[in-house]
């Protein structure tokens, strides 16, 4: 059997460590697929069906997809339930030596899809782990684009299935004692269009289940989790923060807090009886119009949507808490001023919950800061709204509040108005706050003069009258002098070549900086200190915001009327949102590429677009919209 090429070869190494996953390999500008990724990518999507030469005596499929609209394509699969592994270039083609080396930096799953413009915004994406042992069900539940993270225990298939339709997740992972439950796994695909998958033993192990969740939120015990009792809750949840570390392949820095619930605490709905009272969805259609979510749903952001779709597919039972949430929303009623002031400052808030999770994951762009900042500057509005309401919850929401504004200032001084939505285009960081960003950009811009410059004072300070200098690819920039004028040459000059006609020199101390000064040579490295000054590193957020939302629902002529949703952060949640290496590549004038030059100094480290927030916090949103009546 002939032997594979040593592309194939890297390609068939990062293939058996993803067996269960369609592997987009990236080859320059596109992604490829080989073998029977090729043949199931090109039916799902509907693309051409190739070969290549891979060292054997036939022709390897392949098919691919350019990796600038990968985005599409990989939506599209991950819809249908198939697990995607993307595998980059993680060097410089340019300075690679043989092969060009290649990771896997993120799986791509149903229920891990961070691609906003594939999700429904008024839906929650989530993820389910299900561990079943002897009669008991273990089951946790998270959207890591919100940062929520559940975990429960149940008995019986009946009560999981409520479970499974209440929350209506997009992928299942269990271990193999769910297949043999007495759930109708064929069921959960095909109706519910829910993708299942079993993961390997190694996931449910009691002690390494214990220490993932230990170690992730930084505990000594999980009696403090509210998870003392909860032993195949425990599994489910440290398998499922397990499965989301190998699919993301960096900290979930967005989950803050594991929030224990039981099922006995809202009203018990079977999923005969939800689809009967057509609560999210019509009984026929499977629409949100003509369902009672669609009669209520007035909200202005997408939290509140997806906070009133919550509270509606789980009714509260305790008398307390409902009258609590009767008395606030009450008030706001009969507030219409308020209430309309508070729907207008509402209009502007953006979804919060996963624009922060796109900064923990390093996704955002610089519009994202944009949205993230207009959205913050409606705090001190809402605040002093509810600063005039006398009802017990929403005076706990007012004090609690914090304005942030030295967040929302940070990102004003720092983010032009309008910057592009590629990193890599530049102009993202105002002029005036970084002094090594303006001085990168006065180079790009001003390089040719400062060179005219130089070129008039060295005819001067020689006397050679056309000496000039010019640039090439060997020897960067140098000082020409035709031979007729070598003998005025000054010492300081050093000979790099002669032509015919010509020589070729450069100036010592000169020429490597009049005066300090360095410049670059392509306007793709004028930007590139914006872009390091601009990135985000989630390994270095100790904490991400854990909104805590709080529906007001409010009856109103015998049907709901009003909705008001908040959110607040529990004390002691830091911020750190901090680049702490500039590197920044130079090419000095001489012609010789300058190493990539590092700051490191604790004292002198580039704040980015959210620096460290050392004050503890609450912060409080409101982010559901009251009801006109």
């Amino acid at each position: 059997m002939a032997e594979l090429t040593p592309m194939m070869k890297q390609y068939m190494e990062t293939k058996s460590q993803y067996q269960d996953c369609i592997l987009f390999y990236r080859l320059g500008d596109f992604y490829e697929m080989f073998f029977e990724d090729a043949l199931t990518a090109s039916r799902e999507l509907e693309i051409t069906l190739t070969g290549k030469n891979c060292g054997q005596e036939e022709r390897a499929p392949m098919c691919g997809v350019p990796y600038h609209a990968v985005e599409g394509y990989l939506n599209r699969l991950v819809a249908k339930g198939y697990k995607v592994a993307i595998c980059e270039q993680v060097e410089d083609p340019k300075q690679a030596k043989g092969l060009v080396k290649r990771e896997v930096i993120r799986i791509v799953t149903p229920g891990t899809n961070l691609d906003t413009n594939a999700m429904d915004e008024t839906k929650h994406n989530y993820l389910m782990a299900i561990v079943c042992m002897a009669d008991r069900f273990g089951v946790s539940i998270a959207d890591i684009s919100t940062g929520d993270y559940l975990v429960t225990e149940v008995d019986g298939c009946r009560k999981l299935l409520d479970e499974i339709t209440k929350f209506a997740p997009t992928e299942i992972i269990c271990n193999d004692s769910f297949f043999v439950s007495g759930v109708d796994v064929e069921d959960l695909k095909n109706r519910l269009g829910i993708a299942v998958n079993a993961l390997e033993n190694w996931y449910f192990g009691d002690e390494r289940c214990k220490k993932t969740l230990l170690d992730h939120f930084h505990v000594s015990s999980l009696v403090g989790l509210g998870l003392g009792e909860l032993n195949c809750g425990i599994i489910a949840a440290g398998a499922l923060l397990q499965y989301l570390m190998e699919t993301q392949k960096t900290a979930i820095a967005n989950l803050t807090s594991l929030n224990t619930y039981f099922a006995g605490k809202y009203m018990v709905i079977d999923s005969s009886t939800r689809r009967n009272l057509e609560l999210c969805e019509t009984l026929r259609e499977k629409q949100k119009r003509g369902s009672l979510l669609w009669v209520l749903d007035k909200t202005k952001t997408a939290m509140g949507a997806r906070l009133l779709r919550s509270f509606i597919e789980q009714p509260l039972i305790d008398k307390e808490e409902i009258s609590n949430r009767l008395e606030a929303v009450g008030e706001l009623k009969d507030n219409a001023i308020c209430r309309e002031e508070l729907r207008e400052y509402l209009s502007p808030v953006y979804d919060l919950e996963r624009l922060i999770s796109k900064i923990s994951y390093k996704t955002a762009n610089p519009r994202d800061l944009i949205a993230f900042g207009t959205s913050l500057s409606m705090l001190p509005h809402i605040k002093y709204i509810l600063s005039t309401m006398k009802s017990p919850l929403l005076v706990e929401v007012c004090e609690q509040m914090d304005e942030l504004q030295d967040v929302c200032d940070l990102i004003d001084r720092a983010i032009m108005e309008e910057p592009p939505i590629q990193i890599k285009d530049g102009g993202i960081i105002k002029e005036g706050y970084n002094e090594e960003i303006d001085r990168l950009r006065a180079a790009k811009t001003e390089g040719k003069t400062w060179l005219a410059q130089l070129e008039a004072k060295e005819r001067e300070n020689t006397g050679i009258k056309n000496l000039k200098i010019k640039y090439n690819k060997v020897f960067g920039y140098y000082l020409e002098v035709t031979n007729s004028f070598k003998d005025m040459v000054p010492d300081y000059y050093t000979r790099k070549q002669t032509l015919t006609n010509v020589r070729a020199v450069s100036q010592r101390g000169h020429i490597h900086g009049v005066h300090g000064k360095r410049f670059l040579i392509h306007d793709v490295n004028g930007n590139m200190a914006q872009i390091e000054v601009f990135k985000l590193y989630g390994a270095d957020i100790p904490g991400v915001w854990d909104f805590y939302l709080i529906l007001v629902a409010l009856a109103v002529r015998s049907r709901l009327r009003a909705v008001a949703g908040f959110r607040g952060d529990r004390l002691g949640k830091n911020i750190l949102l901090v680049e702490q290496h500039l590197k920044i590549i130079l090419y000095l004038v001489n012609g010789e590429l300058a190493l990539m030059e590092r700051r490191q100094n604790g004292q002198q480290h580039i704040g980015i677009v959210l620096d460290l927030v050392q004050s503890k916090m609450v912060l409080v949103i409101v982010v559901g919209l009251l009801i006109g009546v």
